[in-house]
């Protein structure tokens, strides 16, 4: 697969699955680490936090899935090594953790609220999957347009 800028647009919203994987978060850690590829620009984004919260959960180190990602022609090919290589009997409660964490809990948090000045605004019980979605359109507009 190509690099990608994500100076340029966002990930893939946290909620988007990626062909036949039904694993929140899947979609975005591939973006986010394509634009980590030669030609490639991550720019404010990382992979710390809920990308890494996935691999972690799914037991898939960064830079094996970075050669899959790498090798891959589509993003058909990585869904069907992610669920070569993982238990998808868990993707259910890995989303439901995923799901579970909201603005709310970080609030208290300095780094979370430098790198999220507007999450102070926000209801604390969205859920920040919600949260990275408004953040991505505050930066980039709405996509859809």
């Amino acid at each position: 697969m190509d690099a990608l800028d994500l100076t340029k647009r966002p990930p893939r919203s946290p909620r988007e699955l990626l062909p036949g994987l039904k694993l929140f978060m899947a979609a975005r850690t591939v973006d986010k680490l394509r634009a980590t590829l030669p030609g490639g620009n991550i720019g404010e984004y990382q992979i710390t936090g809920f990308s890494s919260s996935l691999l972690n959960a799914l037991g898939v180190a960064e830079g094996v899935l970075r050669k899959v990602i790498a090798q891959a022609g589509s993003d058909e090919d990585v869904a069907a090594w992610i669920r070569e290589h993982t238990d998808p009997n868990r993707y259910a409660e890995i989303n439901a953790k995923l799901e579970g964490r909201t603005v709310g809990e970080r609030l208290n948090d300095p780094d979370f609220l430098q790198r999220y000045p507007s999450a102070r605004n926000l209801p604390p019980a969205m859920s920040r999957l919600d949260h990275l979605i408004a953040d991505d359109a505050e930066a980039f507009g709405d996509r859809n347009n």
